[in-house]
């Protein structure tokens, strides 16, 4: 499948108010094709060759502030719900639990699911975010590739060097934060509560939790990575690494199976 036709199948497979915030593909391609129509070559053309080099540089690097500006408010967002669940939990458990100040097996339990639903949202919106940077990098670097071939140019070595320091590619903290709910999950909401609550024989994800929501687009965004990130023969220094799936009880509670291939 093309790159832009899968682009906009996982548009519509994430959240609603994300939409607006991928890459731009469709208008930078359009702007190579106009680059690299032109007579002259791009390397110091005028007129309408020289604004439509203007206008694609100008272009990609408002998508880099884009994806950074986003990227950092949903992090800066994440910390503060991640710190808010923690304490949920502490007080439930503080309150209502075996051992807290109100023992209540009632209470305890309509509270620790209502945290438990939150947490797999919570959850799924971070391995959103982690997609979004993969689908945006990827972007990125096949825009920069067609650029080169088309126009003769040398562009994607040297940006794609500065898009790996850039705050949207730095996942270590939503990775960190993901890793935590995880673990979160696994205790709150262990897997052998899961398997009483799936149907017998009923395999792939089913969570009593979580419905078509957020975990389904979750689901999409993990098949998502496991793809762009798998080893391949035409691996180069611009693909992502592997992507090593936690060995938690959620990750084998989802089942992934591969997405189809993208080019």
């Amino acid at each position: 499948m093309k790159f832009g036709k899968w682009l906009k199948q996982q548009i519509l497979e994430t959240l609603p108010g994300w939409c607006d915030k991928f890459l731009s593909y469709k208008e930078l391609k359009q702007l190579v094709r106009l680059i690299s129509s032109a007579p002259g070559g791009p390397a110091g053309g005028r007129g309408a060759l020289g604004k439509a080099e203007a206008e694609f540089m100008y272009l990609l690097h408002g998508e880099i502030e884009k994806f950074n500006s986003f990227f950092v408010e949903k992090e800066e967002d994440f910390i503060i719900r991640h710190r808010e669940l923690q304490q949920r939990i502490q007080r439930v458990v503080s309150t209502w639990g075996e051992k807290g100040t109100h023992p209540s097996e009632k209470l305890y339990k309509e509270e620790m699911t209502k945290i438990r639903k939150d947490i797999v949202d919570f959850h799924g919106e971070m391995v959103l975010l982690m997609n979004y940077s993969n689908i945006n990098y990827t972007g990125l670097a096949k825009i920069l590739k067609k650029y080169d071939k088309r126009t003769g140019g040398l562009l994607r070595l040297p940006f794609i060097q500065k898009v790996l320091e850039q705050p949207f590619f730095t996942t270590d903290l939503v990775s960190k934060l993901i890793r935590e709910c995880e673990s979160t999950i696994d205790a709150v909401f262990p897997m052998k509560e899961r398997e009483k609550a799936r149907p017998d024989g009923e395999a792939g994800v089913s969570d009593p939790m979580a419905g078509e929501g957020i975990f389904r687009n979750t689901v999409v965004a993990l098949r998502t990575m496991q793809e762009m990130r798998k080893g391949s023969s035409t691996i180069s220094q611009f693909s992502l690494p592997p992507l090593n799936l936690p060995d938690s009880d959620l990750a084998r509670f989802l089942q992934l199976n591969s997405p189809i291939q993208i080019s």
